[in-house]
């Protein structure tokens, strides 16, 4: 597992590549059926303690984090070497928010993060349609946290565009530190690999995988 300190160096060259990686792997929304409940991840109060999972095919025990709070509305998946973000909500911005707080949660318990409100960040990114959206959404807060260790514990999206393909959030949290923060897994990257996106009157639902 590589440390914190390693990411800013390398950031750059980590999301050029794999960029250039998933646009062959891009596919279309609701191309794949949703993942069966076997994979689900279940709550460390049904389990007792830290959650484990074990991986069908190579029965290795996967290590995973528990949700910041009983009402988090994201799970993670299993998934062969990767680990598979699950997020929903009552609209599409909050399951935009909830897969945020999944990736965050797993480099770092959340539960273990404070809001600086000094540290409120705005973000605003663009993208051509609704998979490009969540991924590059997802890049810029992964960048964010790269160069600056910014985790946020609390994410509101205020607007998704569909004309311009625009997502503008506020993210709120405190800058990661080895001495006061519990340190995951490190995500490298977000990939178009399996993403689903699925709207419906009241749930709508995110699937991301990302590359750890």
């Amino acid at each position: 597992m590589e440390t914190y300190d390693a990411l800013p160096q390398r950031v750059r060259r980590i999301r050029s590549n794999k960029r250039q990686q998933d646009a062959s792997q891009k596919i279309s929304v609701g191309e794949v059926s949703p993942p069966t409940s076997q994979g689900k991840k279940r709550g460390a109060e049904e389990r007792g303690g830290e959650d484990e999972l074990v991986n069908s095919q190579t029965n290795e025990k996967l290590q995973f984090h528990p949700t910041s709070t009983a009402s988090s509305n994201y799970e993670y998946l299993d998934h062969t070497a990767d680990i598979q973000l699950h997020s929903w909500g009552g609209t599409l911005e909050e399951a935009f928010e909830g897969c945020a707080l999944a990736m965050f949660n797993y480099m770092t318990p959340l539960s273990g993060v404070s809001v600086d409100e000094t540290l409120t960040r705005s973000y605003t990114v663009q993208a051509h349609d609704m998979q490009s959206l969540v991924f590059a959404f997802l890049d810029e807060l992964l960048f964010v946290f790269s160069t600056e260790l910014l985790v946020c514990r609390e994410i509101k999206v205020s607007t998704i565009d569909r004309s311009s393909w625009t997502v503008t959030a506020v993210g709120q949290g405190e800058c990661f530190s080895p001495a006061t923060h519990e340190q995951g897994t490190e995500v490298k990257a977000i990939t178009y690999s399996a993403m689903q996106i699925h709207e419906r009157n009241d749930r709508s639902e995110i699937f991301v995988i990302v590359d750890i």
